[in-house]
């Protein structure tokens, strides 16, 4: 039995809306952040660098993943029935043809990955800035963090493709409950044998989360010490102002411990279902819930900045200025 979720066709209408708001707001957020980033030469940085790999990988969402289930939600209200290509595994058997899935599925966990290893190397950087400020030039440089960012993207997607990869039990297909392409185990899979590479998601994220968490409460309490040091040393306070970090970092380390919480927060329902899904149960309107929350963390990076980057707001501002007054300097 499908749920509500599933099956309603008046029910489409609203979560097709809700898709296409949420697309645009995905597009046009991250594409202004990335703008911002690269066109001003104050985020030139490593810290800039990564926050725009973190927003091409939410970009990447916004342009295939979203839109693709936005196209297959007006296919199926129109038609009532998916496209051949699209069916699943039993559906067509072993010679069904290639299936968008493939790609869009892979992209959406990849990039997920992508984006829960750059919040943690955006806290690794803000850490070694708060507790070796005079070591923080040498130690964290461009091509550093240009490598890192390369191995986070081939991690990512690598362990997207796992499940394909090292076993036949898996496939990607359309899920009519959470509106996405998710992975599911080939009919008469053996579950013992295959659900441990399943579970290396929640993990994976779960470490890198927790250990992003962890290094946050250091720096948190390296800046409460500093704190205390500044009210009762005031007379030291020149030789303290070369040690201890600037207003700047610990403001962003701020900013990226929110990141961190709100990616906890929206991707733990997703790793609820996916154990679950190992179990054996199905959960429809839950997984809906669980993969569209997680959908959505990928417009809050930009709404973070505006509100707690004043250099970013600033850059926003000469960003909209110029594109406004260049319209009369064509005429």
């Amino acid at each position: 039995m499908c749920s509500w979720c599933c099956c309603s066709l008046l029910n489409r209408i609203p979560v097709i809306a809700f898709m296409v708001i949420l697309t645009c707001g995905v597009v046009v957020g991250n594409i202004v952040t990335v703008t911002v980033f690269l066109r001003s030469r104050q985020f030139r940085t490593p810290q800039g660098y990564l926050k725009v790999s973190l927003a091409l990988a939410d970009l990447m969402v916004g342009l295939l993943v979203v839109p693709f289930s936005v196209y297959t939600e007006i296919t199926l209200m129109m038609s009532g029935t998916l496209p051949v290509w699209y069916q699943g595994y039993s559906a067509t058997g072993g010679g069904r043809p290639w299936q968008p899935c493939k790609l869009v599925g892979v992209v959406f966990a990849g990039c997920t990955f992508v984006s829960i290893s750059t919040i943690f190397l955006l806290t690794v950087e803000r850490s070694v800035a708060i507790l070796k400020p005079l070591h923080k030039d040498s130690v964290i440089t461009r091509r550093r963090t240009f490598l890192l960012i390369f191995l986070s993207w081939v991690t990512g997607f690598l362990l997207a493709t796992a499940p394909l990869l090292f076993s036949d039990r898996f496939v990607l297909e359309y899920n009519e409950c959470s509106r996405m392409c998710n992975y599911a185990f080939v009919p008469q899979a053996s579950l013992q044998s295959s659900w441990n590479i399943l579970l290396l998601f929640p993990a994976f994220d779960f470490i890198i989360l927790g250990s992003t968490l962890a290094i946050n409460v250091l720096s948190f309490s390296s800046i409460r010490r500093y704190s205390k040091k500044r009210k009762f040393l005031t007379e030291v306070e020149n030789f303290l102002g070369s040690l201890r970090p600037s207003f700047s970092d610990i403001k962003a380390a701020k900013t990226i411990a929110i990141l961190t919480l709100i990616f906890t927060a929206s991707f733990s329902p997703v790793a609820a279902f996916v154990v679950g899904n190992v179990i054996g149960y199905r959960w429809c309107n839950f997984s809906f819930f669980a993969f569209w929350i997680l959908a959505s963390n990928s417009c809050c990076n930009v709404i973070i900045y505006s509100v707690r980057d004043r250099r970013f707001r600033k850059g926003l501002h000469q960003l909209f200025h110029k594109t406004l007054h260049a319209f009369p300097e064509k005429n």
